[in-house]
């Protein structure tokens, strides 16, 4: 990488969040992934699984529908650094409950889906909290290239955690996975420390201020129509949203992972687990070639860019359970150097997803936050969260539903084509983003000004 795409590691505090990310989102994937499959090994057979991992996606779902906008406002009136440190501690103690409830045998499905709602709420606060705070750690100049390390750094947990999960599955078998929820309990304390590390953060020029009783109320409830109507006057932000919850909608697949590589693939634990950190793997690579080459012009166009390769992947990817009986029929190899071809194929396409993904993912960021005043950059991440969160969830479950009627593969495929269908939408009505030429992209700023100092309390707080 260039020097100036390392930049942002010039901040302590950016620096400390940063290198915290890999162990933190490690666990973090790791307890999706694990999650998944022990809802599989707990549900009787393969079309109650379906429903039962779509299901998942709902409790994910509800509470970011719930939660997210008053997790916005609260991190646009409170210390976000607290916050984090609330609802890191949170998720921890949520993972030990699992834990705990796994060895003593009283685990059941709507205990897991209890966690997973509840990990969801504290997500609800923590990402208007994190992702906002991220424009304090760094110039405005680097922050594209931020979120591209942040996307790096992200991702090599992301392909830890799901591949350790599923080793260390396929090691202790399902009675192991108490254990697995121990490590991931631990993991959140990588975060912890480092926001205990950091030195102070600046405040908001004009940060929110809520009074007692009725009046503080009506402040809570102006301070939310506040962040939708100025997502209203922004509709390049607006249209990128809109975007990432289509697209998300139709091509999810993760949920119906422990299926598609159960009984469609037969790879088993240690496949299921190269599977879900094989979009990482991609999303990497993409991250790297932004930070060494941030996007200055036309970002709505490529943002469209990476959601199509998204879908195309998508698509291949549920098509790849045809590799084997169509290399059949040409006589081709069906194993390349020991592996199937069919699970090359469906590592390679499932691969692509991530990188089409984190191409829209870190411009749209990018966009949003420099667009957007820091009073009101936890509430419109809340509001981005709803989308973001919600699209993938809500398209889980979808695809959960469809999964058990007609099989996983379909639901894949089908998926794939929708958000295809859905950037040909954007085409025609998203001018907006469509013709976005990048101006808060290259808006004059201080170039190599630290962020500011943080500003002194009021007099009584």
């Amino acid at each position: 990488m260039s020097f100036e795409s390392l930049a942002p590691l010039r901040y302590r505090n950016f620096r400390l969040i940063w290198s915290a990310q890999l162990i933190s989102a490690g666990g973090m994937q790791m307890q999706r992934a694990v999650i998944l499959w022990h809802i599989y090994k707990l549900t009787d057979n393969v079309s109650m699984a379906a429903i039962a991992l779509g299901l998942i996606a709902l409790f994910r779902a509800l509470p970011a529908i719930l939660f997210s906008m008053i997790g916005g406002v609260i991190a646009d009136a409170r210390d976000r650094r607290r916050v984090l440190l609330i609802t890191q501690s949170a998720m921890m103690l949520i993972a030990a409950g699992l834990a705990l409830s796994t060895f003593m045998g009283v685990v059941s499905v709507p205990l897991i889906y209890l966690a997973v709602f509840l990990t969801g709420a504290a997500g609800s606060f923590d990402g208007p909290a994190r992702q906002s705070m991220v424009a304090t750690l760094v110039p405005p100049r680097y922050l594209a290239n931020a979120f591209s390390l942040n996307s790096v750094m992200a991702e090599v947990g992301y392909i830890a955690g799901p591949g350790i999960g599923g080793l260390l599955i396929g090691l202790l078998g399902t009675e192991g996975i108490a254990y697995i929820y121990v490590i991931i309990a631990a993991s959140f304390l990588a975060i912890i420390v480092a926001l205990t590390l950091m030195a102070p953060l600046p405040v908001a020029a004009e940060p929110l201020r809520f009074g007692d009783g009725a009046a503080g109320a009506r402040q809570f409830v102006a301070a939310l129509v506040e962040g939708v109507q100025f997502m209203r006057r922004s509709p390049v932000v607006m249209w990128a949203m809109l975007t990432d919850f289509f697209a998300n909608f139709f091509a999810s697949a993760n949920t119906l992972m422990p299926i598609f590589a159960d009984q469609y693939l037969k790879v088993g634990p240690q496949g299921y687990g190269l599977l879900l950190a094989a979009p990482s793997i991609g999303s990497i690579s993409a991250a790297i070639i932004m930070s060494l080459r941030p996007v200055r012009h036309n970002p709505g166009r490529i943002i469209l860019a990476g959601v199509l390769l998204f879908g195309l992947a998508t698509t291949l990817f549920g098509l790849s359970v045809l590799v084997e009986p169509l290399m059949r029929a040409v006589g081709g190899p069906l194993v390349i150097l020991g592996v199937p071809v069919a699970f090359v194929f469906a590592l390679v396409t499932f691969g692509l997803t991530g990188t089409g993904d984190t191409i829209s993912m870190i411009l749209r960021q990018t966009v949003r936050q420099l667009a957007t005043p820091d009073r009101l950059r936890g509430r419109m991440t809340a509001i981005n969260t709803m989308f973001a969160m919600g699209g993938p969830q809500l398209g889980d479950l979808e695809a959960g539903i469809v999964a058990s009627l007609w099989g996983t593969p379909f639901a894949i495929v089908s998926g794939g084509i929708g958000c295809l269908l859905a950037v040909l939408v954007v085409l025609r009505w998203g001018g907006p983003l469509v013709n976005y030429d990048g101006a808060h992209l290259r808006a004059p700023h201080a170039e190599d000004a630290p962020p500011p100092a943080p500003a002194a309390a009021p007099a009584g707080e």
